[in-house]
């Protein structure tokens, strides 16, 4: 009640000083110059908090209203993440002539054979009203001589807990950019001196994919899980330009009948 009181109050006064400004403006051009001068320095004063507020207002109104902690996850998931990269700003926010074990925050890092790296990495702020992450992350490849380009993307140690082979783990990605090119999500599961790879291939083109992994098979070595990571791997990157808007990651029991 109070704060809807204040909004009242405050847009009466505003209103109220508009209509001030604009006769001020209209005798503009006649009133005497000490007046005039004096009607600068109260203009200015004012100027310098509005440009404040204004540059606060853009900064915070650049960045989608949709919260970095809303993911998109299938029905029954009892886990789900997505990495600091597509949730909040970090620093450096860009990275020239990005190097081999590069990192990018502290989720990821990039692997390349690379000898002459022309790879430039940035943290973009996500405007468009379908977009479900505050920021994505841009990759300009150029010359590229290598035979392989990735990104490790460390998941948090809370995935491993209960995790089990009952379990189907889901990663969904947001591409824009050259993908037409394969692309490649390999998950990793540390289980003693054991890794579990599996590898699916995103499908092709722009837009929102999601790809499973189902645990059932595999050697998993349950009561031994250490460490959860998800591979990006790009191939033929050279001359290409790709910005993952979203990755997030889930879990979901498997159905049984």
């Amino acid at each position: 009640m109070m704060d809807r009181l204040q909004d009242m109050l405050f847009r009466r006064l505003h209103r109220r000083n508009l209509r001030l400004w604009e006769q001020a403006a209209d005798v503009a051009e006649t009133v005497d110059l000490p007046r005039l001068r004096q009607m600068r320095t109260d203009v200015r004063q004012v100027r310098r908090r509005l440009d404040r507020i204004n540059h606060i207002a853009s900064a915070r109104l650049a960045i989608p209203h949709i919260s970095g902690e809303r993911i998109p996850k299938p029905a029954q998931a009892d886990w789900a993440h997505r990495p600091e990269v597509w949730r909040g700003p970090i620093a450096p926010s860009g990275i020239a002539s990005a190097q081999n074990k590069a990192s990018v925050g502290s989720q990821i890092k990039l692997h390349h054979d690379c000898t002459a790296s022309e790879i430039v990495l940035r943290q973009v702020q996500n405007t468009r009203a379908e977009d479900l992450a505050p920021f994505g992350l841009h990759m300009d490849v150029f010359g590229f001589t290598g035979t392989f380009l990735s990104f490790a993307i460390d998941l948090p140690k809370d995935v491993t807990t209960d995790l089990t082979r009952d379990h189907i783990m889901r990663i969904e990605i947001s591409l824009e950019g050259d993908v037409d090119r394969p692309v490649f999500a390999r998950l990793n599961i540390k289980n003693g001196p054991n890794i579990e790879k599996l590898s699916q291939q995103i499908p092709q083109g722009s837009g929102q994919h999601a790809v499973d992994y189902d645990l059932g098979p595999t050697r998993l070595h349950e009561k031994r899980i250490e460490h959860v990571w998800l591979d990006l791997i790009f191939d033929q990157p050279a001359m290409s330009a790709v910005t993952i808007r979203d990755l997030t990651a889930s879990r979901r029991p498997r159905a049984t009948f």
